[in-house]
C-alpha cells in the first residue's frame, strides 16, 4: 500500500483510533492542529493497520533474514530480553523515585556492573554511557584528564591504528587530541616498528580495536601495550568486537587500562534504529576515580535477614556526568537477561561459536573472492568486492545485487585498507544453512559479473526501489512523495 492509496482510501468519517474517556477537563485544540488544518486521511482501523504491516515488511531485520553487516554484530535479539524488560517492576519505574523504591533495579545495574567487570578483567565499570561512541568519548576524556592531573600537558598525540573503528579518530579529535594514523603490518596487526617511532614523551594514548576490522587478532598485542606503556601512554580498548572473545581472552588481563562495551553488539540489546545504545566503560584501578557518575554501589552490606542496600556515588576526580540520570536503563535489563541466561560456560560458547561460523563463511567466500589476509579470523573477515580481470563490477555492485538474492548487504568500502572492502560477519546466531545460502548467493554473483557484468550494474531489480543516488537521497530526504489535492 503505497502514500497515495492511502489518501485514496479516506473517507470522511472514518477512525483507525478511539481515545478513552479523559480523567482531566479537555480544552480545544489550537485550529492549526484540527484535522481540516493537518489534512491527515481518514482510515479504518484496519486500514491503518495494513497500512503500517506493509510498511514494516520493507525493512530489513534480522527477525527476517542474515544481517552480515561487519563489524556490527547484528546478532538475533532473544525475546527473553523483552520479556523482562517490560516486566511492570522494570519498566515502570522512574529515575526520580527515592532509591529505597527501586533496590531490585539498583541490584540489577551492580550485578550487571560486576559481571562486565569478571568478562572483561576490569576492576570498575560505570553504565551511563549512552552507546559505544560515547563510551569513547569516556574513555578520551579520562586519558586527557590522568594526563593533566599527572602535569604532563604535552601528551596531546592519539595512536589510531588504520584498521580501528572510523569513531576512534572522531572521537580523539573532538577530545583535543592530535590523532595519528598507524599503518598495519603485511599480517594485518599493528606495525611494531612504526609504532615504536611514536613512542615518546608525547604519546598520550593509543586506540586498538581487537579484533581489529580486517576480524584479525593482532599478533603482537602483548608488545603494543607494552610500548605504549613504556612511554607513558594508556591503552584504550575498543570493545565493539568483544563477541570474538567472550570467555576465552579477558582485554584487562592483556594490559588494555580502558576499554567501551557494546551492549547491542555483544549482549544482544537492540541494534540500531536511532537507539537507545549502551556503551559501558571499564577501567583499571588507577582510573576508577576519573570514571563519569553515577555508579551503583553497596552503601550497607546486608546479612542473613535483610539483603544489602544499594545507592549511587561519583567518583572522586569524575570527568563528569555523561547521560542523564543512570544511563539507558531498558538496555542494560536486556543485558543482564542474556548474561544471567548464558552463564560463564555459554558466553564462551557465543564466542567460540562466533569465531567458527566466521571461519566457515570465509573459506567458502574466499573460493571467488580475494582474500587480502588469508589467516585464520575471528568473528568476522575482509574479501574484496572487485576483480581485476572485470574493471566494471565493484563491491557496491555486489552489494545491490545480494539484495535481489534476499540478503541484507555486508559492510561496504571499510576497512579503507582493503581495496573494494566487503566485510562480512554471520555472529553466532546464524545456522550452517543459513551460511551456505549466503555462500552460494555470494558465488552465483561472482559467476554473474564473469558473465553478464552490466546487469550486476543496475541490481537491484526486485526491491521496492531501484538503485537511487545515495548521496542525493541522504542531502535531500523526501519522507512523503504524494500530496493531497487542494
Amino acid at each position: 500500500m503505497t502514500e497515495q492509496t492511502i489518501y485514496e482510501l479516506s473517507q470522511p468519517g472514518r477512525k483507525g483510533f478511539a481515545f478513552p474517556e479523559p480523567d482531566v477537563p479537555s480544552t480545544p485544540l489550537p485550529q492549526e492542529f484540527e484535522r481540516e488544518s493537518v489534512r491527515l486521511p481518514e482510515l479504518s482501523e484496519l486500514d491503518v493497520i495494513r497500512h503500517f504491516t506493509n510498511l514494516s515488511h520493507l525493512n530489513h531485520s534480522v527477525d527476517g533474514g542474515f544481517y552480515p553487516l561487519g563489524s556490527c554484530t547484528m546478532k538475533y535479539n532473544p525475546k527473553i530480553n523483552e520479556a523482562v524488560a517490560r516486566l511492570p517492576g522494570l519498566a515502570n519505574t522512574h529515575p526520580l523515585q527515592p532509591i529505597v523504591s527501586v533496590q531490585g533495579n539498583l541490584y540489577l545495574m551492580y550485578q550487571l556492573q560486576e559481571w562486565l567487570q569478571e568478562i572483561s578483567g576490569f576492576d570498575k565499570v560505570c553504565l551511563t554511557p549512552a552507546a559505544g561512541a560515547q563510551g569513547e568519548l569516556v574513555g578520551a576524556l579520562i586519558i586527557k584528564k590522568y594526563h593533566q592531573d599527572n602535569n604532563d600537558p604535552k601528551r596531546v598525540k592519539i595512536l589510531i591504528p588504520d584498521s580501528a573503528h572510523g569513531t576512534n579518530p572522531a572521537t580523539s579529535s573532538m577530545s583535543g587530541f592530535d590523532v595519528v594514523p598507524l599503518p598495519s603490518d603485511a599480517r594485518g596487526n599493528v606495525d611494531l616498528e612504526a609504532l615504536k617511532t611514536h613512542c615518546d614523551d608525547t604519546l598520550a594514548g593509543l586506540m586498538l580495536t581487537n579484533p581489529n576490522t580486517l576480524g584479525l587478532f593482532d599478533e603482537h598485542v602483548e608488545q603494543v601495550v607494552q610500548l605504549v606503556h613504556s612511554a607513558g601512554g594508556l591503552v584504550y580498548g575498543d570493545g565493539a568486537n568483544l563477541n570474538a572473545l567472550l570467555g576465552i581472552i579477558r582485554p584487562g588481563d592483556v594490559g588494555f587500562d580502558i576499554m567501551h562495551f557494546n551492549l547491542h553488539k555483544t549482549f544482544s540489546t537492540p541494534h540500531g534504529g536511532g537507539g537507545p545504545g549502551s556503551g559501558p566503560v571499564g577501567v583499571t584501578q588507577a582510573l576508577a576515580d576519573y570514571l563519569p557518575g553515577p555508579i551503583v554501589t553497596i552503601i550497607e552490606d546486608g546479612d542473613e535477614e535483610n539483603p544489602p542496600f544499594y545507592g549511587f556515588y561519583t567518583p572522586e576526580k569524575t570527568i563528569g556526568r555523561m547521560k542523564a540520570f543512570y544511563g539507558h536503563f531498558g538496555m542494560l535489563v536486556r543485558a543482564y537477561t542474556y548474561i544471567a541466561m548464558h552463564g560463564p560456560e555459554g558466553l564462551r560458547d557465543i564466542g567460540e561459536k562466533a569465531v567458527l561460523n566466521a571461519n566457515y563463511l570465509m573459506k567458502k567466500v574466499s573460493e571467488d573472492y580475494y582474500l587480502p589476509y588469508d589467516r585464520t579470523c575471528m568473528h568476522e573477515f575482509v574479501v574484496e568486492g572487485a576483480w581485476k580481470d572485470i574493471p566494471g563490477v565493484h563491491a557496491l555492485d555486489i552489494a545491490k545485487r545480494l539484495m535481489d538474492y534476499g540478503f541484507h548487504p555486508p559492510t561496504n568500502y571499510f576497512p579503507l585498507v582493503v581495496h573494494e572492502a566487503l566485510m562480512i560477519e554471520p555472529t553466532e546466531t546464524e545456522s550452517k544453512q543459513t551460511l551456505d545460502a549466503f555462500a552460494a548467493a555470494m558465488k552465483a554473483i561472482a559467476k554473474e559479473a564473469r558473465e553478464d557484468p552490466e546487469m550486476l550494474n543496475k541490481a537491484p531489480y526486485t526491491t521496492p526501489l531501484r538503485r537511487c543516488d545515495e548521496v542525493k537521497a541522504a542531502r535531500d530526504l523526501v519522507f512523503c512523495c504524494w500530496v493531497p489535492e487542494e
